[in-house]
């Protein structure tokens, strides 16, 4: 049992919020310089085997979480395509020709003529560098700095990625117990890539551009919220790499992806969204034991705030790990138990922060904005479970849970308890549950049950003195999830650094360097003689030295 004798603080009694939260509406006016430069997105087209092509089948118009002042309608901001299994099917066997078994032509290619490729990509879609933020802004409502960020920092990633494929690559010959050999990452196959709603551009490229690089072929999945942006690039994907190499599926998931995983011709599955949805597809496969599956799945991540904790720093990581990008992350801190010798001042603290944030549309620097990956009636389903049951809105008089149909306030709860769904529902937005605790098992038994591991948060003085107490609770949370935040929210990055889940919350790493691993498997040449070993790979793509 662990003790937090000598840890307690005298308990504090909130005083009620005083500031209110600055909230807008989650409209435009027609007058509005916004609506007005508002983009188009024309996703009636498929790129399927090198060739873009117009649409002239059934396509899903695309409607922004932002409304018409005057109409009081949702924003049209473009359409895509909605195909069928048969589109579908072709999408598939084009990047399987694309491949053919390692004899095509993208797979043949040296390590440095693929770089040169992806080089090639990269300056094109830096010059639609803003468009696509704001394509990204309008239909997912991410404020200026956000949607600009999630461009740059994927761009910054495919920079290190191929720095890090060089020198992954870069090794020659080598010699064990007299067998010389040269070891090489070579390309496995044909690729599912399905991306998420809430990092389209940066999610979606973090599996996708890896296994482009290591020479396989892909066949991309748009989603259906968040994927116009996609459709912003599918003539550089066309010009940059051969027929077939890089396709695009648009449409329903549930009607397109079953009928290519069944097909048997997909090596690969790079996936970002629930565990449900990646099981069912994983079991569509007729050879489920040779699909290589890179899965970013569910999480519900912890904060523990101890009794020692610095409120201060506390209450600014767990504001800013609960509400950034709405919560809308899967990284997103989603339960905060706070010791309760202090849980009353960091309450009382973590409103006033949370009463500090601004409500309104994505122009700008707003702090919340309309919601796109999760619905407003979630929210409030959630809270009105949970203050049916006990719980109350701290924040309530501040405006917390505040609906105005795509926008809702945060939302503070406490006391939350297991009978509650915010207990163990991922809720994927911007309600913050907070729950007290009086001994450390409490916390360590929550993660025990969870059926999901990706991260933990543990917040302690700066100062403290190296504790028995803290060390096991860090090797608890640390044997439940992947990464453990001292003193700061969870998250994802630097990108250096993996990121992976246990549980359902994941499967495979995702790092710099490990998913260039992921998306490749290593090869190798062997010979008792280093003579003849050279002069077979003289002009081999494979063993070719960088």
């Amino acid at each position: 049992i662990i003790s937090l004798a000598g840890l307690q603080t005298p308990g504090y009694r909130p005083r009620r919020a005083r500031e209110m939260m600055s909230i807008g509406k989650p409209e435009v006016s027609q007058d509005s310089e916004a609506f007005k430069t508002r983009p188009f997105v024309d996703g009636a087209k498929t790129l399927i085997g090198g060739q873009v092509k117009p649409w002239a089948g059934i396509f899903s118009e695309i409607f922004s979480p932002i409304y018409c002042q005057e109409t009081g309608d949702r924003i049209c901001i473009g359409r895509q395509a909605t195909m069928s299994p048969k589109e579908a099917m072709e999408a598939v066997q084009a990047a399987s020709k694309a491949w053919d078994l390692g004899r095509g032509e993208w797979p043949q290619r040296t390590l440095q003529q693929r770089i040169s490729a992806v080089e090639k990509l990269v300056s094109k879609l830096k010059e639609k560098r803003m468009e696509i933020a704001k394509v990204l802004q309008w239909e997912i409502c991410k404020n200026d700095a956000d949607s600009v960020k999630e461009f740059d920092r994927t761009m910054d990633f495919v920079s290190a990625l191929i720095d890090t494929a060089r020198k992954l690559n870069s090794g020659g010959a080598i010699c064990q117990e007299g067998i010389h050999a040269i070891l090489k990452r070579s390309p496995m196959g044909v690729m599912m890539n399905l991306g998420p709603s809430n990092y389209p551009f940066n999610e979606t490229y973090a599996t996708l551009i890896p296994a482009i690089l290591m020479g396989n072929s892909i066949v991309m999945k748009v989603p259906n919220t968040g994927g116009l942006a996609h459709f912003l690039t599918m003539e550089a994907y066309a010009e940059c790499f051969p027929p077939g190499v890089v396709n695009f599926i648009s449409g329903r998931g549930r009607d397109t992806m079953p009928p290519c995983m069944e097909s048997g011709l997909v090596d690969m599955f790079a996936f970002i969204g629930s565990s449900k949805a990646a099981d069912a597809l994983v079991k569509a496969h007729p050879q489920p034991h040779r699909l290589k599956n890179l899965l970013s799945l569910d999480a519900k991540n912890l904060a523990i705030v101890l009794p020692d904790a610095d409120l201060d720093i506390a209450v600014k990581e767990c504001v800013a790990g609960s509400t950034s990008f709405n919560g809308q992350r899967c990284t997103a801190i989603k339960l905060i138990m706070v010791h309760s010798s202090i849980v009353d001042k960091f309450n009382e603290k973590f409103c006033q922060a949370i009463s500090t944030l601004s409500v309104g549309l994505p122009f700008g620097k707003n702090n919340i904005t309309p919601l796109a990956c999760s619905s407003t009636a979630l929210m409030k389903t959630l809270t009105e479970d949970a203050k049916c049951k006990g719980a109350k809105v701290l924040n309530e008089a501040a405006g917390g849970g505040h609906l105005d149909r795509s926008l809702f306030a945060p939302a503070v709860l406490y006391p939350v308890t297991a009978e509650m769904q915010l207990w163990t529902a991922e809720q994927f937005g911007p309600v913050v549950p907070i729950a007290p605790f009086d001994r450390l098992e409490q916390p360590i038994e929550w993660l025990r049950k969870m059926p999901f591991g990706q991260q933990t948060s543990i917040f302690t003085s700066n100062q403290a003195a190296p504790s028995v107490e803290l060390s096991q609770l860090l090797d608890m949370c640390a044997l439940s999830t992947c990464r453990v935040n001292l003193n700061a929210q969870c998250q994802r990055g630097p990108d250096m650094y993996p990121f992976a889940g246990r549980r359902s919350s994941a499967m495979g790493t995702i790092s710099v360097e490990e998913v260039l691993r992921a998306v490749s498997v290593e090869t190798m040449v062997a010979s008792k003689s280093l003579e003849v070993m050279n002069r077979a790979c003289t002009s081999s793509n494979v063993f070719a030295t960088l």
